[in-house]
């Protein structure tokens, strides 16, 4: 008789007991395992059993500085904590959070289930929104060449060029604030982000501002119908909105359990 190769407790989110079964046609991490609910008391982990072999110290740091692979495993722990996250609140848990076995699931459930609990009154009846706004950069600036007789006129332009700049920035900046002050006002919780790069954004645009906001899902329709109006009455900049996401910026649990 062989012996099955050891596995080890993969966990993806925390959330109260709910009626029904964990969320059906999720491959998780190990399309040969099923993703699962692990109940803990007055708490449910979301859990999925992964080769050992697969998840050491060693194969994890390979499988993670692939890009590849970190997309896919990435992908699949965002799906089943958006799956669970519709059906009732979830805490989400950071990617490859791992344990030797249900036991230790549930001692560090049990460790921390204060914080889990308190966490999930707070987010219950809530979703994660992201909104970004950009400032456009416009089109390149062409180099001259001053006239020998003209380098005073040169000076000139070169410098109404930059202070035209200066103002478009300080005009967008201002632009960023006003919308946050709005989805802020609709909001229970924000967190500000840090804004991508050019590398992500292009060189057409500047990222300016990069925020979370939790809100109630009843406010969904206020949000939209603000950001509208944002649209229209800030044509100086651009707005883009993305949601509703299972609330990875307002856990505040102190990380993994």
């Amino acid at each position: 008789m062989t012996t099955p190769p050891p596995v080890l407790t993969y966990a993806f989110a925390v959330c109260r007991p709910y009626d029904g079964p964990a969320p059906t046609g999720l491959t998780g991490l190990d399309p040969g395992s099923p993703v699962r609910t692990l109940p803990t008391g007055p708490l449910t982990a979301i859990v999925q059993d992964v080769p050992a072999a697969d998840h050491t110290e060693e194969a994890l740091r390979r499988r993670l500085s692939d890009r590849t692979e970190l997309e896919r495993c990435a992908r699949a722990h965002h799906e089943v904590i958006t799956a669970v996250s519709s059906l009732t609140a979830t805490v989400p848990l950071p990617l490859a959070t791992l344990y030797r076995g249900d036991e230790r699931v549930r001692e560090a459930l049990c460790a921390k289930e204060a914080s889990f609990l308190t966490a999930l009154d707070r987010l219950a009846g809530r979703t994660e929104w992201g909104v970004k706004v950009y400032a456009p950069t416009g089109p390149p600036a062409v180099r001259e060449t001053p006239a020998v007789d003209s380098g005073r006129a040169y000076l000139d332009r070169v410098r109404n060029r930059h202070q035209g700049r200066e103002q478009r920035q300080n005009a967008a900046l201002q632009a960023a604030e006003r919308v946050d002050a709005v989805v802020r006002g609709l909001a229970v919780a924000t967190r500000r982000l840090r804004p991508h790069g050019p590398e992500a954004t292009g060189p057409q645009r500047t990222h300016i501002l990069n925020a979370a906001y939790l809100l109630d899902t009843t406010r969904t329709r206020e949000l939209r119908a603000a950001l509208t109006s944002l649209r229209r009455d800030e044509p100086a900049i651009q707005i883009e909105l993305s949601g509703p996401w299972a609330p990875y910026s307002f856990t505040d649990t102190g990380a993994a359990p």
